[in-house]
């Protein structure tokens, strides 16, 4: 699964560090996901989609992989 948390965090002014204390996890979870290492639960997805306001498929999507 591929995701555009990183550019979501760039629009929104965020570092890593306050994203992860936003969604309540650690730095190195946000790096994680932001790397493909890390797929996260359906709710930290959840979580994430509401703090920039936009459906979890305009974040996190499938690699043609996949």
């Amino acid at each position: 699964m591929k995701n555009n948390i990183k550019v979501e965090r760039a629009i929104h002014n965020f570092t890593q560090a306050k994203l992860a204390e936003i969604i309540g996890v650690s730095r190195q979870t946000i790096n994680a996901m932001e790397l493909n290492k890390y797929v996260p639960s359906t709710v930290l997805a959840l979580k994430i989609s509401k703090v920039f306001k936009k459906p979890v498929n305009e974040i996190f999507f499938l690699d043609a992989k996949d």
